[in-house]
Formats: structure tokens, sequence, C-alpha cells
């Protein structure tokens, strides 16, 4: 978005051009190509990105998958975990001053529509996404409005600052049920499953069984607070939830792989009347049986998306302060903008919890 010179502020001259991972058509893959800087529109500010950590998200549309190709419209900057420092201001800015270092809450809602007006933002009728439904962070420059802007304290790491957003899925998704005294069952170890993992730790939770295919994700979710470690590729997820609950079943799932195999499983090691809290995005349609493994069973089944704005981010921001929780040991791997392919390829292989790119 751009608008007059005039009506931005600004402490120094800011550069016309800048590199940005692009997805430029409907196939695999994206670019590094230049592009322009962008202007600060009225209630906007522009961020100087120092660090935009990548998520599933990123890598359902670079790899262009079917839920990409239905929901994504090229061309796109990418990328939406970002942390920085605000280096403009568009008119009519609020909240937010040149030089603060802040996060991004990612989705950018319309605050008209009925969830918006009834204190639902994250589940806004016409949210647009970064890095999905609009320019996203794997850049050097992001334009975004000032109501989205989280302000960190002085001098933090941008990388810590890019993957707040991440921890609040991770935080929304533990507290949007009852879950001290529970028993807890996160199913995925991806980044954000890990740090659900140790949310539920400093929830009180009293157990947490963690299960993934990766045994070196598995041992980050036990340093992270879990008691119990189901490797998925080798055990029975179901009979092993039983197993440890002493045959009643998990209290809470917290489904964050997005496989439906995986959310059947749980679903059948967990007891009548449990909470399942569903994150993880399936690349295709997935099959239940709603009437012996849902309805009959009188399960809940929660879908979760982003983060409530911004009670989340208080929750969150609590949590670290009070020293419940470390996300550093979390960032695995700092790599500059250009080896986005890299970066890409370790989020598969599993070799990495979380990646930052740093432009």
């Amino acid at each position: 978005m751009s608008t007059h010179t005039s009506e931005v502020a600004s402490r120094t001259k800011l550069p016309q051009v800048m590199r940005a991972v692009v997805k430029e058509g409907a196939a695999p893959g994206a670019r590094l190509v230049e592009r322009p800087v962008p202007s600060p529109a009225p209630g906007e500010v522009l961020i100087r990105v120092g660090a935009s950590s990548i998520c599933g998200t990123d890598y359902h549309v670079y790899s262009w998958d079917a839920w990409a190709a239905g929901r994504v419209h090229p061309p796109l900057v990418m990328g939406h975990e970002c942390g920085g420092e605000v280096v403009a201001l568009g008119r009519g800015s609020r909240g937010v001053g040149l030089g603060d270092i802040v996060s991004i809450e990612t989705h950018v809602a319309c605050g008209v529509c009925l969830p918006c007006r009834t204190g639902n933002a994250h589940i806004c009728e016409e949210v647009s996404i970064l890095g999905v439904d609009r320019d996203g962070s794997f850049a050097e420059y992001l334009a975004v409005p000032a109501a989205n802007v989280w302000k960190n304290a002085p001098g933090t790491d941008p990388a810590l600052a890019a993957i707040q957003e991440p921890f609040g899925n991770a935080v929304h998704t533990v507290f949007a049920g009852e879950v001290t005294g529970q028993s807890v069952a996160v199913v995925g170890c991806g980044p954000i499953g890990i740090m659900a993992v140790g949310v539920a730790r400093a929830a009180g939770a009293a157990r947490i069984i963690a299960s993934d295919l990766s045994g070196s994700r598995l041992e980050m979710a036990q340093r992270m607070g879990a008691t119990h470690l189901v490797n998925a590729s080798r055990e029975s997820l179901a009979e092993r939830l039983m197993e440890i609950t002493d045959g009643q079943g998990v209290d809470v799932v917290l489904e964050m792989s997005g496989s439906g195999e995986a959310l059947t499983e749980a679903l059948r090691g967990s007891r009548n009347g449990a909470r399942v809290s569903l994150l993880g995005l399936p690349s295709h349609p997935v099959s239940l049986d709603l009437a012996e493994d849902v309805i009959m069973r009188g399960i809940t089944l929660q879908g979760i998306t982003g983060r409530r704005m911004f009670q989340t981010w208080y929750q969150g921001h609590a949590l670290q302060e009070a020293g419940l929780i470390d996300l550093l040991p979390l960032i695995t791997h700092r790599l500059p903008l250009s080896e986005f392919d890299e970066a890409m390829r370790l989020l598969k292989s599993g070799e990495a919890v979380k990646i930052v790119l740093i432009p």
C-alpha cells in the first residue's frame, strides 16, 4: 500500500527497493526478487524486518498444495511471523513510535463484521492474513496497520520477536479450555506443538503426552515439559494414550499435526467428553467417523485459528515475563533471506525446530 511521502514520518531516508521472497505463480517454489519498499498508508507503520520465522502455513504456500491453491492468489510476498523495528509512521498511526522493536499480529481484521464487533476479531469474516492474503514478511520491509503491532522491550532479539506470533497460536490452543490438573496430549511436535507443551506445563497439566514421528522433536518436547513421549512411527498413539491414562483416555487433545490419521488415533485415545482442539492445517480433506468417534462419545471438536486479539498476546507475554517458559532454545537455525529454499528443505525434513530468516 502506498501514500504520499509528505504523509509519512521517518528518521532517515528510506531505500526505494528491497529484496523479497515472492510466490510468483500457481506452482511450487518461490523467487527472491527486488520490489519497491512499501510506504505506510494512513494508520499504518513501516517495519524494517529484523527476522522472519517460518511456519507450516508458509510451507503450504511454498509447496503449493491443495489448500494453498484454493486460497492464495499470486503474486505475493510470502511470510508472516515477523520481528523488526518501526522506521516510518503513516499519518494517524497511534500506539507505536519510531525505533520501537515490535512483533506483528498477522491477522488484519475488518473491525465491522459480527465477529469483530463481538470481541472475536481473530475469526473476522473479512480477515486478511499476511503472506496468505496480502504481502508478507519474507522481505526487508513490511507495511502493516499500527493496530496490529505489539511492542517489545528495547533490545529484544528480532528472532524472539518473530516467534511471538506462533507462540500465540500455542497459548490460544492450550487456553481454549481447562488444562490445570488434566491429562493433555499434544499431537504433532512442530514448533507450535513444542510451545504448547511448555504452555500446558506452565498451566499445571497433570500429564503432558507428546506425540510425533521425529525422535529429535520429541526430545525437545521433553525438555519443554512433556511427561510422556509417543513416537507414532513405531507405536500406536491410541493404545499408548489409553495405557498412560490407565484406560481412561486423555482429557484434552491439542492436534497440531494436520494429519487425519493422527486425529483419528487421538480421538480413539481420548476419554468420553474430551476436548479436542484442532490447530494443525491438513493439506487435504480429512474423513472422520463422526458417529462413533465424536457424537456418541460427547467429544468437543474445536477449531482454533490465530490468536485472540489481543488477549492471547498479554497471556503469552505474562508467561515469559514470569519465567515460566523460554522460547529461545526453539530457534535452531538462523539463515539469510537468500537461503529460503534451504529453510523450506529443513522444515520438511524435520531437521529443524524453528527456522528464522534474516534479511
